[in-house]
């Protein structure tokens, strides 16, 4: 058997039970939330593309909020700042748990979907500068972080379909790269795309921010003192120039994992973190993202020959190199070079053309590389028109590659998910996670 008891290493050998089935769980509502993306995303896409297509753009620029505190924005402005936070929210959380309490707090565990997740957006960033800057094309060079993120929903919506017998450590290593390469995104949102920025306001983002971090280490979850207290914290990020999103990740790193001591420490029962994101993850995977894609996925193809035109300019052509390319590339190198510097071995059962599979499903990019074209190049620019056009269409071919590649696996993931779900004695839990080597 695979197990951690052995002297070799082994990379993706099997987790604890309890992570299992929360990972389960976790997959489960993103898939829900993934099918709700694309719905929104078609839907997008078919009203620009229809006669109709004036009162698309009108609703995207009705504009909402009090204009005495700079907050009177349009539709599309609240979707991208606003929800996209929560969206940051609950990936915040979901990377610190796997990080405080989940598996990933062994660093043999962790390094895995780190390295690739640096992989996956160092490569894709490389191979579309040298395209852009190779072709010539003018202040093409700003959007080099649009191929870098994974979509989190879309990947795992196409999982769901292509992958049900997918082993939970591969299932665990996507989700898990998807979170840390969204948060490398926002890294790269608040250093290179902040053009103005007011000390301000960014300064005063701390205090709201520390007052939200010392309720919630003691353990306050009531949302009439934490909501406003964070909506104060993301108001004062928007207004200091850095992407409001940024806002999210922070306060999520201030909740606790795990309980206090007082509380009955770590077993007493899940944390103030789970509390959020079993409140939250509905809310951002079924309403957040859905409807950032509804309002930013539209755009005017013009029929054949605008389609052409679009898929002709240098930046949609880096970034479609960049999705199918580069990420499966940068992720695939960076995996073998932790197995080769580890001396780790695959787990049993798997082969390196399943970790090739994922390297390519994680291609897959939307909500975060769309939210960077609109920063790179403006919202409604004619280069924005073409980020769209080339992120769906990357994102598609990297979704049928995949399929192919994992539908020919398909006969052995599910030996070997019979073999871990296998429960002779009847207790609830797979044989599998009570066996001892």
């Amino acid at each position: 058997m695979s197990d951690t008891s052995t002297s070799t290493p082994r990379l993706f050998s099997r987790g604890s039970w309890a992570e299992t089935r929360r990972i389960a769980d976790i997959l489960r509502g993103e898939t829900f939330g993934g099918a709700l993306l694309l719905v929104g995303a078609v839907a997008a896409m078919i009203w620009a593309n229809s006669p109709w297509s004036d009162a698309y753009e009108g609703l995207r620029a009705v504009k909402i909020g009090p204009a005495a505190l700079h907050l009177d924005l349009t539709l599309a402005a609240w979707a991208a700042d606003g929800l996209l936070a929560i969206f940051f929210f609950v990936a915040g959380l979901e990377l610190k748990r796997e990080f405080v309490a989940g598996d990933l707090r062994q660093a043999r565990r962790a390094a895995v979907p780190i390295a690739a997740a640096f992989g996956g957006v160092i490569v894709p960033a490389a191979l579309y500068l040298l395209f852009t800057l190779s072709s010539g094309a003018a202040g093409a060079a700003r959007g080099w972080a649009i191929p870098t993120a994974t979509d989190i929903a879309f990947a795992l919506a196409v999982l769901a379909v292509i992958g049900r017998y997918l082993p939970a450590a591969l299932r665990t290593f996507l989700l898990t790269l998807a979170v840390v390469d969204d948060l490398l995104a926002i890294v790269i949102i608040a250093v290179f795309y902040t053009e103005h920025l007011s000390w301000l306001p960014l300064l005063g983002t701390l205090v709201p921010l520390a007052i939200f971090a010392l309720l919630v280490q003691r353990r306050v979850r009531a949302w009439w003192l934490l909501l406003p207290l964070a909506a104060t914290a993301w108001a004062l990020m928007h207004a200091s120039g850095v992407h409001a999103t940024v806002a999210g990740v922070l306060l999520a790193f201030t909740v606790p994992v795990v309980r206090s001591e007082r509380a009955g420490g770590p077993d007493a029962g899940p944390g103030l973190a789970e509390h959020f994101e079993h409140r939250l993850r509905p809310i951002s995977a079924g309403v957040a993202v859905p409807v950032f894609a509804f309002l930013s996925a539209g755009v005017t193809l013009g029929g054949v020959s605008g389609l052409a035109t679009a898929l002709a300019d240098p930046i949609a052509v880096g970034i479609v190199i960049g999705l199918v390319v580069g990420k499966p590339v940068g992720i695939m190198v960076a995996t073998w070079l932790v197995a080769r510097f580890t001396r780790a071995d695959l787990d049993e059962n798997l082969s390196w053309v399943d970790v090739g599979g994922l390297s390519v499903l994680a291609g897959i990019g939307f909500t975060v590389s769309l939210l960077i074209g609109e920063l790179a190049f403006g919202a409604g620019s004619e280069s924005d028109a073409h980020v769209k056009v080339a992120v769906l269409a990357g994102s598609l071919i990297a979704a049928l590659a995949a399929a192919l590649v994992l539908r020919l696996r398909n006969r052995v993931y599910r030996r070997i998910h019979e073999a871990e779900t296998a429960d002779h004695d009847r207790d609830g839990i797979p044989d599998v996670y009570q066996a001892r080597s």
